[in-house]
Formats: structure tokens, sequence, C-alpha cells
């Protein structure tokens, strides 16, 4: 659906987008993450034919940017962080208008825009005006206008971008039902516990170059220098910290407080083992759990801080 070889943007000495090679088949969730300036807007811009590169290629849905823009254009919904509204509008004007710009006409037209209002939860809105619509409640007009022609691909840059908690939660929410119509959808943000949960897979750009191009699960692995067990047991700590510090699967033990970190050697995954022993010892468990490797985890993990 996406397939972009080696994507370049410079302006002047400075290089936005750096070499960008992605491909995304349908019914992917890409997690576009990475600082502001990183590039991401950058990226964006040029898969939806806003934005001329200067090296590089890019195919939507099989058509070259360069040759077939407006056929791309009518195949891709692209959502800016921020986006100008009509002060004299209803919701359903607002919705209408940009409708019969998509050449969606006649009575249908109504309809698309009451369904796509339903989708984004904001029926309730129809008739409200756009100006007084809270900074969430627009965000979620602007993703129901994105989606008035039914496009295969969703570009959604930065759609939480200062939103309140509940309204993040709310757009997080339609991201995952978006992930279920079976569309391409690429969605950018700086603020990762967002996207953990809603993507399939996740892109790391920093300094205009992309880190890490993976399926979320193998991102956190690849972030995982060492699996680390937290335990606890109800009585004689020390013992069993002696205990597990001798098993062959254990490079090394830690306690904080009650806690014994137990740290596995390099490529140990299977620990089962570990907490049978403990309770043929004698020990009773209050405590045995993976330590988590979340998508922030990951990002400090594999990235640099580096600046543009």
């Amino acid at each position: 659906m996406i397939e972009t070889r080696k994507l370049t943007k410079r302006y002047g000495d400075l290089i936005a987008a750096n070499e960008i090679t992605l491909k995304l088949e349908e019914g992917d969730v890409f997690g576009f993450i990475g600082p502001n300036g990183s590039g991401k807007t950058t990226t964006m811009r040029m898969i939806a034919t806003l934005l001329n590169p200067d090296y590089g290629e890019c195919y939507v849905c099989g058509k070259s940017i360069y040759t077939h823009p407006q056929e791309i254009r009518r195949l891709v919904g692209f959502m800016p962080d921020f986006f100008g509204v009509y002060d004299d509008m209803t919701v359903i004007e607002y919705l209408e208008f940009f409708a019969a710009t998509y050449r969606i006409n006649g009575p249908g037209r109504r309809k698309v825009c009451e369904e796509k209002l339903e989708l984004v939860d904001m029926s309730f809105k129809r008739d409200a005006m756009v100006n007084q619509l809270s900074r969430g409640q627009t965000q979620r007009i602007g993703l129901a206008r994105t989606l008035l022609h039914d496009p295969q691909v969703l570009l959604l840059d930065e759609p939480a971008s200062g939103l309140d908690p509940r309204a993040r939660i709310e757009i997080r929410n339609l991201l995952k039902r978006l992930g279920e119509l079976d569309k391409t959808v690429i969605v950018s943000s700086h603020i990762l516990p967002e996207l953990a949960d809603v993507c399939t897979r996740v892109g790391i750009i920093e300094a205009g170059v992309m880190q890490v191009d993976a399926y979320v699960a193998d991102v956190m692995k690849q972030a995982r220098k060492a699996l680390l067990l937290y335990i606890e047991v109800a009585d004689r700590t020390d013992e069993a910290a002696r205990l597990l510090e001798q098993q062959d699967d254990v490079e090394s033990i830690d306690m904080r407080g009650e806690t014994i970190i137990t740290t596995l050697r390099k490529g140990v995954e299977d620990y089962s083992a570990l907490p049978s022993l403990l309770v043929e010892a004698g020990f009773r468990l209050r405590l045995f759990r993976e330590e988590e490797v979340n998508l922030e985890t990951a990002f400090m993990e594999l990235t640099k801080g580096k600046q543009q």
C-alpha cells in the first residue's frame, strides 16, 4: 500500500528526511515516533504528495507520487496536526462542505457525513457551531473530515497533540477502531504511550534518519538488554537470593528492599524452572514477574538524543 525508497528532503544544509525506506501493507497501523523536528511531518507530507522530495521514490497503492499525484490524493486521507475551521458553520455543514469538494453529491452526501460523525462519536454535536467545539472535539471532527471519501490510506500527523488526558484516550480508542477497518494508517506522535497499544508496527526517526522499523514486539526485544525478574518471598529473602544466584541461567542478583531483582544471562528467555525451584525449596512466592519494556523505554534505548 505504501512503499518509500530512500525518500529524501533537504532545506539548505538541513536534511529533514534522510533516505527514508519503508514498506507498509494493507491493515498496518504504523506508529511514527520521534521528537519534534525529527522529520515525521516532512515524510508524511511527501507521501501525501503535498511536498516534493529532492531524491527517492514513493508509491501509494502502486502509484508513483511523481506521475499520479492526483490519483494518490483521492486514495489518501491526510490530517495535519493543526487545521483551520470555518466559524460560521455547524458541524454537519462543515462536513457537507468538504464532502462536496470530494464530489460526494446528491442525497448520499448527508448520509456519508452522518456515518462519519457516528464513527468518531460526534453525532451529538452535529448542529453545534464548529468554532465552539473543544480541542478534542475539533480533532475528532477533523478525523471525520479526513474519512469522508473513504480513503485506503490514512496519514494522521500528531492527532492527539494538545489534548487533555481524556481526549487523548478517546483519540486512541478511535485509532484502534480505524485499525479494524483494514486501512493502512501512519500515525505520528512524540507522546510514546499513545501508540503502544494501537500500532502493529513502529518506526523511530531521529534527526531525519529512520533508526528502527519493526513490529512492536520486535522493537521491545531489540530494546531489551537483558531479561529482569522481580521476585519476592514471604520470608528468608537472603536465602532465596543465594539459591537463585547459584542457578546457571542467572547472571546476577540485586536487592531492592524485599525485592530480589534477578538478571538472566543473555539469550535466556525460558525461566519457568525458577518459580518451581523456589516453591520446592519451601519458599512462598509473593511476587514473580518479568520487567516490562514499554515503548518509551524502547525509544530511550534505541535513540541517542540527536538534534537536527
